[in-house]
C-alpha cells in the first residue's frame, strides 16, 4: 500500500441511487487496493445516505451538495474533496472490471507526458459492442467529433494502445499535477462538451490524453437513445458553440459560424418543425442565443 499511488474515484448521484449502488458493487471486486470512493450526491430528491451506509461499501465517503452543480461543478466539487495522486472520475451508470485501476495507472509509469488515461468503453446492455475506443479530432469547422469503433463488435481491433484526442467523460483517470496546472472542468458548461474543452487545454498544456484498451468498462447508456430530450438540446447547441468561441481561431470561427448558420439552422429547423418538436425547436434557438451572450472564460 504505501508504493501505490492513492487513487479517487469519484462518481456523480442524481436521483440513481439504485444504479449508484450497483456501481458501488462493481468496486467491491477492484484489485487495486488503495483508493477511495467519493459519491458526490447532487441534491437528490431522496437523500441517498442512508442506502449507501447500509450497503457498507469499501473506502467509500458521501458528500451531499445542497444543490444541482451539474457534471462540471459535482466533479470538480468532488476533486476538490478528494485525496488522490490521480482522480478517477467515472460515471455512475458504469460497471468496472477487477484490473481497471491497475491497468489505468500503467501508462504514467512509462512517460511523464500522459496526462490522462482512459479505458475502452463497451455498452452494458450489449456488452460485446464497443462505445469508445478513443477519439477523432474535433472538426473545427463544424464543432463535432466522434469515437473511434462506436456500434462495432469488438473483435481485438481497437486493442493498441495510443494517444487520442480526447478524454472521455464517462471514464477518465487524470493525474493531480494536471489538474494543478491545467484546472478543472470548465463550470459554465455545466454538461456537456465539457471534456472536451477540458481535453484541448490539457494537450496544449503539453500532456498527452492515452487510450488503454486493455482497461474496460461497461456503460450502461443505451445503443439507441430516443429523441433528445428538450434541455439536452439546449446545452448541446449552447457548448457547441461556447467550445468553438474558446478553442478556435478567428477564421476557423467563421467558418463554423457559416457551416452553422447556413447549413445547421436550417436542417434542425426543418427536422423540428415536421416531427412537431417545437419546445426542441425553441431549445435550439435559446442555446445558440445564449452562447453569445456568456463570458468566453470560465471559473475554472
Amino acid at each position: 500500500m504505501e508504493n501505490l499511488p492513492l487513487v479517487s474515484i469519484i462518481t456523480l448521484n442524481y436521483n440513481q441511487t439504485d444504479i449508484t449502488c450497483a456501481f458501488l458493487e462493481s468496486a467491491r471486486h477492484l484489485s487495486y487496493p488503495n483508493y477511495e470512493i467519493l459519491v458526490c450526491d447532487m441534491a437528490s430528491t431522496v437523500d441517498p445516505t442512508s442506502r449507501i451506509l447500509e450497503g457498507n461499501y469499501n473506502q467509500v465517503r458521501l458528500l451531499i451538495s445542497d444543490r444541482n452543480l451539474g457534471f462540471t461543478g459535482g466533479n470538480n466539487w468532488g476533486m476538490r474533496h478528494a485525496r488522490g495522486r490521480f482522480m478517477f472520475i467515472v460515471n455512475n451508470d458504469t460497471e468496472m472490471t477487477p484490473d481497471l485501476i491497475t491497468v489505468l495507472l500503467e501508462p504514467f509509469a512509462t512517460n511523464d507526458r500522459i496526462g490522462v488515461t482512459c479505458p475502452k468503453i463497451r455498452y452494458f446492455q450489449q456488452p460485446g459492442i464497443i462505445q469508445y475506443a478513443g477519439f477523432n479530432p474535433i472538426n473545427v469547422f463544424t464543432g463535432r467529433t466522434t469515437a473511434i469503433g462506436n456500434l462495432e463488435t469488438d473483435n481485438g481491433q481497437h486493442d493498441v494502445a495510443r494517444v487520442t484526442f480526447g478524454a472521455h467523460g464517462c471514464a477518465m483517470m487524470v493525474k493531480k499535477e494536471v489538474i494543478d496546472k491545467v484546472g478543472m472542468f470548465p463550470e459554465n458548461f455545466f454538461i456537456y462538451y465539457e471534456e472536451w474543452d477540458w481535453s484541448t487545454r490539457i494537450r496544449k498544456a503539453g500532456y498527452q490524453i492515452y487510450y488503454q484498451p486493455s482497461g474496460l468498462i461497461f456503460h450502461k447508456e443505451s445503443i439507441t437513445m430516443g429523441s433528445k430530450s428538450a434541455i439536452k438540446v439546449f446545452y448541446h447547441t449552447r457548448n457547441r458553440i461556447l467550445y468553438m468561441r474558446r478553442n478556435s481561431t478567428r477564421l476557423q470561427f467563421f467558418v463554423f459560424l457559416a457551416f452553422f448558420t447556413l447549413f445547421t439552422v436550417p436542417k434542425t429547423t426543418l427536422a423540428y418543425t415536421f416531427s412537431r418538436e417545437f419546445g426542441h425547436l425553441r431549445s435550439f434557438f435559446r442555446g445558440a442565443l445564449e452562447s453569445f451572450r456568456m463570458s468566453r472564460h470560465s471559473p475554472v
